[in-house]
């Protein structure tokens, strides 16, 4: 029974990073028409409507247990999508997604803050190979930082902080689709919030502008962000962090098809030094020790 849990939870998480890797394109094109925080507004009302609908049963359960952590959760997810969906103008999607996955690596430092066990050599190891790749990636010809890279960097601690606090208050009898839908309240009501005080209320948008925040609303946020809750309650953060890492290749990989994406060698060895960190964070190379 644990072992159709553990499966149901990986395919789950398999399932969120195909979403979001699709998503890096949409949500680029859609801020063409319409600023940051109105884009997150609406992209997560329309979730938190979609989800409350539908499951309206299980609002007989709130309590402020769901309330306080939803605040929180809400919170860092909000956070991090507004740096990420800042650094996106500033930057491409592949990029974006591939530095924003390192949050990855930091999940078990975040972890020793908490629970006060330390990384061990292979935690180290990533890190290393994580900020050389960082370098690859985001250091131009001239060794210079664009302000987009920085911003999805950011992007990553914060994401990592939220995983943390969300593997921690999914843990026992808790109903991970109630969380989500205080999550996604919490989260739109600071994106509203942060539009009405420093950005102009679109007025017109594109067909294509509301297919995006439809796409977003729907899949990349309801469907997707419900898939990792459930994920990551019946899997290891270790291993829900190690698949939700695949988001960064899903991520380039769709920018390449869409010709959205300039690769050269030195972006190359960047995205391989960082996806070496983070699988050797996550396995521990038991793959390789393993095979002797």
């Amino acid at each position: 029974m644990k072992e159709k849990q553990a499966l149901l939870g990986k395919l789950a998480l398999l399932t969120a990073t195909l979403i979001w890797g699709s998503s890096f394109l949409v949500m680029k094109s859609a801020l063409d028409d319409i600023d940051t925080c109105y884009l997150l507004a609406i992209r997560f009302t329309g979730a938190f409507i979609l989800l409350a609908i539908i499951f309206y049963r299980r609002l007989k359960q709130l309590n402020w247990t769901y309330i306080i952590n939803g605040f929180w959760m809400g919170t860092w997810l909000i956070s991090a999508y507004i740096i990420q969906t800042v650094g996106l103008i500033y930057t491409t999607p592949g990029k974006n997604a591939f530095l924003t996955a390192t949050y990855c690596v930091l999940v078990p430092f975040f972890f020793w803050f908490l629970t006060k066990e330390k990384p061990d050599i292979f935690n180290i190891a990533a890190a290393l190979l994580c900020i050389m790749g960082i370098g690859f990636v985001s250091l131009g010809k001239d060794f210079s930082v664009g302000f987009g890279d920085i911003l999805s960097i950011i992007c990553g601690i914060f994401y990592a902080i939220h995983i943390v606090i969300s593997a921690k208050y999914t843990r026992g009898k808790v109903d991970v689709i109630l969380l989500t839908i205080v999550q996604f309240f919490f989260a739109a009501l600071w994106s509203w919030g942060g539009g009405l005080l420093f950005e102009e209320f679109p007025t017109n948008m594109s067909n294509s502008a509301w297919f995006s925040l439809a796409y977003l609303s729907i899949f990349a946020t309801a469907i997707a962000l419900c898939c990792q809750m459930v994920g990551i309650q019946k899997t290891s953060p270790a291993v829900a962090s190690l698949i939700l890492s695949l988001e960064a290749v899903f991520g380039v990989m769709f920018s390449v098809l869409a010709g959205a994406e300039s690769i050269s060698l030195q972006l190359i060895i960047g995205f391989v030094l960082i996806f070496l960190a983070i699988m050797v964070s996550e396995t521990k190379l038991e793959f390789i020790r393993n095979l002797f």
